[in-house]
């Protein structure tokens, strides 16, 4: 028999699985389960056991509780195999918000309904906005961990399922895009013009690089006769402190960018002043360094270049603060320009075109209606000459 139900006491069953032989010793394998319930909830559970059993699926229950299983995630994956901003985030969320509410729930006890009865009453008691709970974007970013952290378990027979799959997470709210217009961009440029942002600011805007793809830009990857950029490696600075420059996220993010003849000039006299600043200091300029730095080449930090555009931004009376979206400037004004989506994604470090053509969806109504504009005006000439024809 590979399985059957033993009375316990009132209300509760144990339930052993014949596991075979031991290849070893050639002891019989037994595993006792426990089910609170009826008989027949018990005779269910069997079920499903030996149903896993036969297609391979069956997991040897452990005492590993969901704290120790996420600590060994983040350790053995997430650490490794994510961004180190990235990696820190998952690990703020985990132990900041689902190890003290689940935590303790051994891994393989851990129900559907364990997380999404945690999910509203984060909502409700956290304490992160005026209402007092967590937005349901947090929420949703806590789900996005903890489902990758389960698949991961299921992937390596760790847990027989993903019970994350069965929840349904609050929907995230799409932060609104915000960008600014030629004239704008203009006048952001015109306010930072004597000062060390100014080609930080304009190579933003000409390229549509992700901040720490800017601040980790090295010489060695510009190439001035041929005014373009490539892209291969990201700064992150870590909350202790710690710089981190590595590989883009994905393979799509390492790319060519082609230079403007405005940029091309731009950067060539900020490399001048770069080397007469580091001759000063009698050192002289190497390809390792970085394009944008410090005087002495330290690398900037993000967050001050945050700081300084929100300060410019709202000086100058931009719909904008956020640096990052000097990038979305960038898509927007190329697609208004009438440069096709597959260049933008390219540009841009897209692993798709869906992906630009759903960004940037807002932008695409006008084009539309200009297409068929000019679309008409081609057929027109030939339009006309028929009716002309008919006529006489």
């Amino acid at each position: 028999m590979r399985g059957h139900i033993q009375k316990r006491y009132k209300k509760s069953w144990t339930i052993i699985l014949d596991l075979g032989r031991d290849d070893l010793t050639g002891k019989r394998k037994q595993q006792s389960i426990s089910v609170k319930g009826t008989k027949r909830d018990a005779e269910k559970r069997l079920a499903e056991l030996l149903h896993q059993l036969d297609i391979g699926g069956y997991v040897k229950p452990s005492k590993l509780t969901l704290t120790q299983y996420l600590e060994q995630w983040l350790k053995d994956y997430a650490e490794i195999n994510t961004a180190p901003r990235t990696y820190e985030r998952y690990a703020e969320l985990i132990r900041k918000h689902i190890e003290p509410a689940l935590g303790s729930i051994p891994l393989v006890s851990l129900q559907p309904h364990h997380i999404q009865a945690y999910y509203g009453k984060a909502l409700k008691s956290g304490r992160r906005d005026h209402k007092g709970g967590l937005s349901a974007q947090t929420v949703h970013h806590i789900h996005r961990v903890l489902f990758a952290a389960l698949k991961y378990a299921t992937k390596h027979n760790i847990v027989g399922r993903n019970v994350a799959e069965a929840v349904d997470p609050p929907r995230a709210q799409r932060r609104e895009m915000t960008t600014a217009d030629a004239d704008g961009v203009k006048r952001l440029l015109e306010a930072v013009k004597d000062t060390h942002y100014y080609p930080i600011f304009f190579t933003a805007v000409y390229t549509g690089l992700r901040r720490s793809e800017l601040l980790g830009l090295p010489w060695g990857n510009v190439d001035l006769d041929m005014a373009t950029l490539s892209v291969t490696d990201t700064i992150h600075y870590m909350k202790d402190g710690q710089v981190i420059i590595r590989q883009p996220k994905s393979r799509y993010s390492r790319r060519n960018v082609a230079l403007p003849p405005a940029l091309a000039i731009m950067l060539r006299e900020h490399k001048a002043k770069q080397t007469e600043d580091k001759m000063a200091l009698g050192l002289n300029l190497q390809d390792s360094d970085l394009v944008f730095s410090h005087p002495d080449g330290t690398p900037i930090r993000p967050d001050t270049v945050t700081r300084a555009f929100r300060l410019y931004a709202e000086r100058v009376g931009l719909p904008t603060t956020r640096f990052h979206d000097l990038r979305h400037t960038h898509a927007t004004l190329l697609l208004k320009q009438g440069v096709h989506p597959k260049i933008v994604s390219e540009r841009l470090g897209h692993s798709g075109i869906a992906i630009t053509l759903d960004t940037y969806s807002h932008v695409l109504p006008g084009l539309q209606e200009e297409a068929a504009r000019r679309f008409e005006e081609v057929l027109k000439p030939s339009v006309v000459r028929k009716r002309e024809l008919l006529v006489n």
